[in-house]
């Protein structure tokens, strides 16, 4: 018998540069639990009133927060990235959603990149919300490496509470992410849904968000752990869906990945006990599908 699964959804970047509600509406059809707003340049992904209104008209709850951290959103809510994210954690706030996915800091934001982690202990105290920093992977410039995020790309290392575990970030830095979710253990509370298939030593250069199964992560192993641990975050497709030449080849690579999650985070419920000796079927947190 299969109990309820973990909550599977999609990141509007799923079918950037559309519309959100493009992604709202997509989502939808390809039977996601709920969608992650990365917050852009466009108004609609920063005014909770808009975002309330097509998650009621599409039905789906709003999980979690992307902050604008990416050099494309450089100069939404401003340029200090400690507005940002005091910006992010209140939209997620207002919405509904638990958690906010933020990256590391880059390290020319000295005086960001200082207080950081304290900055996010305090701001998810304030709102209730999961600050999830999200593991990133080195930098590379003609051949040689430098330090790009502080305090680290790597999460394991850092004094946080909450993160985002990224399969496409590990594979680009050659971190395995069975080892870096079991390392993390209970700090580990989002996952970002997608593959990849090398890292910058074997000569990858770009981060590449394959769906799950088509790169050399152990997304099923994950997922089947998370879900044998009775895990309580969410998981977040964040996969790249520009090749497809149709609005179905779209639907249809969404719905892919949402059917690789539903198969690796189903669980099997056990056996009742035998009756008639005093002891209760084990149902305690079981739910059937």
């Amino acid at each position: 018998m299969l109990t309820r699964m973990i909550r599977i959804g999609m990141s509007t970047t799923c079918v950037y540069p559309l519309a959100t509600e493009h992604a709202f509406r997509l989502a939808k059809e390809a039977g996601f639990d709920g969608i992650e707003v990365m917050v852009t340049r466009d108004e609609g992904t920063q005014d909770a009133a808009s975002l309330l209104q097509l998650s009621r008209r599409y039905s789906l709850p709003i999980l979690s927060i992307h902050a604008p951290v990416l050099l494309l959103t450089h100069f939404v809510w401003g340029r200090d990235p400690h507005v940002k994210l005091e910006r992010s954690a209140q939209l997620a706030r207002d919405v509904g959603a638990s958690t906010v996915v933020v990256h590391p800091p880059f390290r020319w934001q000295a005086g960001y990149a200082e207080n950081f982690l304290d900055l996010v202990r305090d701001i998810s105290t304030e709102t209730g919300v999961d600050i999830a920093v999200e593991n990133m992977f080195p930098w590379s410039f003609a051949g040689k490496g430098f330090k790009a995020y502080s305090p680290s790309w790597d999460t394991t290392t850092m004094d946080c509470d909450a993160v985002t575990l990224d399969f496409s970030h590990c594979a680009l830095s050659g971190y395995d992410s069975l080892e870096m979710a079991t390392a993390l253990g209970s700090r580990l509370r989002h996952v970002h849904l997608c593959d990849g298939s090398g890292s910058l030593e074997d000569g990858r250069v770009y981060d590449e968000h394959l769906l799950p199964g088509q790169g050399n992560e152990p997304v099923a192993e994950v997922l089947t752990m998370l879900a044998t641990a009775r895990w309580t975050g969410a998981i977040v497709a964040e996969v790249n869906t520009r090749k497809a030449k149709t609005e179905q080849e779209r639907r249809d690579l969404l719905r892919e990945t949402l059917a690789f999650a539903r198969r690796h985070t189903a669980r099997v419920a056990p056996a009742p006990r035998p009756t008639g000796t005093g002891a209760r079927p084990d149902t305690e947190h079981e739910d059937d599908e």
